[in-house]
């Protein structure tokens, strides 16, 4: 089927490293527990975004790019690793919860910096990259490893795939944290316990190796 061999395992192996937890997992629960479970949606699409864009790096072969040079692959390492620590920053330094927005252009402009700060996240990460690199090969068949349509259609079923788990992860761990978050010194503590962990997050990026 459009140049893709054992469909099935392809999908038990992706639910597998799905459910690993990640820099993605931590990111929506974050999210998800911080600022409640719209956010988390919106965190969750934005990641899976990213998914898709390695997708399409992968099918025009532009993640050889990144596997073959050193040089880009710390570069866009430290892009990753920056963006992450500046979200952490700017969470300490925000003296208001970001639960209290009030208008509907608010919530929206919230909505849509968590769907943004999600895509880059991932975008940012040339783990993603190489993995997809190393992982979507297998399940394509030789005579096909060059065109786009395998790689597309992988990529768009792994997202999906991520979807509906970090969907449901964030329909639960929002469930629990409702009541908590509308108390406004938990919801500033949150806050502050969101910025350590995105900072954390960079740290862990920068200094990890290939």
């Amino acid at each position: 089927m459009f140049g893709i061999d054992n469909f099935a395992a392809f999908i038990i192996s992706a639910v597998f490293f799905i459910l690993t937890p990640g820099i993605d997992t931590i990111f929506v629960l974050n999210k998800s527990i911080s600022q409640g479970r719209k956010t988390g949606f919106y965190a969750t699409l934005g990641i899976n975004t990213g998914i898709l864009v390695h997708t399409l790096f992968a099918a025009l072969g532009l993640s050889i790019i990144i596997a073959k040079s050193a040089m880009a692959f710390t570069i866009i390492k430290y892009i990753g690793a920056a963006y992450l620590i500046y979200l952490g920053i700017m969470k300490l330094r925000s003296g208001k919860s970001s639960l209290k927005a009030d208008t509907k252009d608010q919530i929206a402009e919230s909505a849509g910096k968590t769907y943004l700060s999600g895509t880059m996240t991932n975008i940012l990460n040339p783990k993603v990259a190489l993995f997809f690199l190393a992982f979507f090969p297998q399940f394509i068949r030789p005579e096909s490893i060059n065109s786009p349509m395998p790689f597309i259609i992988l990529g768009s079923t792994y997202a999906l795939l991520g979807v509906l788990w970090l969907g449901t992860l964030t329909f639960f761990s929002s469930a629990f944290s409702e009541k908590l978050t509308r108390n406004v010194s938990f919801s500033k503590w949150m806050d502050r316990f969101s910025g350590i962990v995105f900072i954390l997050m960079g740290l862990k990026v920068a200094l990890d190796k290939r």
